[in-house]
C-alpha cells in the first residue's frame, strides 16, 4: 500500500503551510486512492480520513515518550531535511510544536478518542499505548515473535 506523509505534503518550502481550502481538496484527492496508509495528526482534515479509511491506527503514547522522540529525531536531523519531509523544511527545534506536544493529552486527545469511540462497530479501531505494545502487534500480525 502506498506511505503517504502528509507533513510532506502540508509543508511547503521554508515551513510554509499549505492554506486550509487546498489541503482539504489534497487530502481528498489522497482518500480517493483505492488503498493508501497515511501517516499524520491533522486534526482539519481528520474527518475526511475518518470516513474514507477501513482501519485507524492510534498511537497514543505517553508525552514524555512522544518529546523525547522528536527531541531525538530533530537533535539528530538539525538543519537537514529528514526524508518524509518536503524540500526546504529542514529539521528544527521549535517551542511552538514541544508546547504542541505537551498539551497534546488535555487539549485534542480526548475528542480523537470520542471520536474514534463513535466508529466502533464500523471501523478497525487500534489504540497503542506503548512502544511495546506498537512492536508487539505488528509482530503479531507479521508473525515475527522478537518483538
Amino acid at each position: 500500500m502506498p506511505l503517504v506523509h502528509l507533513d510532506r505534503l502540508y509543508w511547503r518550502a521554508g515551513w510554509e503551510a499549505t492554506p486550509e481550502r487546498e489541503w482539504r481538496v489534497k487530502v481528498q484527492e489522497l482518500i480517493r486512492g483505492e488503498s493508501w496508509i497515511i501517516d499524520g495528526n491533522y486534526g482539519g482534515t481528520l474527518d475526511l480520513r475518518l470516513e474514507a479509511c477501513d482501519t485507524v491506527f492510534f498511537l497514543d503514547l505517553p508525552r514524555l515518550t512522544c518529546l523525547r522522540r522528536v527531541m531525538s529525531r530533530q537533535l539528530r536531523h538539525l538543519g537537514r531535511e529528514r526524508p518524509e519531509m518536503p524540500p526546504g523544511c529542514p529539521e528544527r527545534l521549535n517551542l511552538e510544536f514541544l508546547l504542541w506536544i505537551w498539551t497534546y493529552p488535555a487539549r485534542r486527545r480526548g475528542g480523537i478518542l470520542q471520536r474514534l469511540g463513535e466508529l466502533s462497530g464500523k471501523k478497525e479501531i487500534v489504540i497503542l499505548r506503548t512502544p511495546r505494545a506498537a512492536e508487539e502487534y505488528l509482530s503479531s500480525r507479521t508473525g515475527n515473535q522478537e518483538a
